[in-house]
């Protein structure tokens, strides 16, 4: 039986690119998404046993940032901080001033670190280059998640991939006729 190929620095740097390309164009709308939470509503839950609208954003904030220092540091600390924000405008700012970091982190990583094997929570092994994708997975099921609860909370769902019915595609309109350069 034959071993699967052994990843290279560059094939971990390519995988990097692509990866945190990705995950960089969600985070507008990951953003979006929990900064269209009303305050007023937000200890609305759909479901005794779901989490609160409040809670639900923050759990998806704080992991977006939690799994990118984890991924630079190479070593997972999902520890919360002690002091949550107590509002959405809180969370976004929290997601705002903190996402962008770990990105950067993470972007200056090299092959090496990258490469790097991460024990998570005692399941997964796996290089940290991996854990992006994870990441992107999981924040897209969380933000689709918290989606679902914005109407009944009164507001209004943005466009997340294409347009929704409160915020619909808009067609670019077409340069007229000689004016491209």
């Amino acid at each position: 039986m034959s071993q699967p190929p052994v990843a290279t620095p560059e094939f971990a740097l390519g995988l990097r690119a692509f990866l945190l390309e990705g995950f960089k164009r969600e985070t507008a709308i990951t953003r979006k998404v929990i900064a269209a939470v009303p305050d007023a509503k937000s200890s609305h839950r759909p479901d005794p046993n779901a989490r609160s609208a409040q809670e639900l954003a923050w759990h998806l904030a704080n992991s977006d940032v939690q799994f990118l220092t984890s991924i630079a540091n190479l070593k997972f600390d999902m520890t919360n901080p002690a002091q949550k924000p107590r509002t959405i405008t809180e969370v976004v700012a929290f997601y705002d001033e903190n996402v962008h970091k770990g990105i950067a982190r993470v972007e200056a990583m090299t092959g090496e670190q990258l490469l790097t094997p991460l024990q998570f929570a005692g399941v997964f092994n796996m290089p940290a280059v991996f854990y992006l994708g994870f990441l992107n997975n999981h924040s897209i099921h969380h933000r689709g998640e918290l989606a679902t609860y914005l109407r009944p909370m009164g507001s209004k769902v943005p466009s997340i991939y294409g347009g929704s019915f409160d915020e619909p595609f808009q067609m670019p309109k077409p340069e007229p006729a000689g004016t491209a350069a």
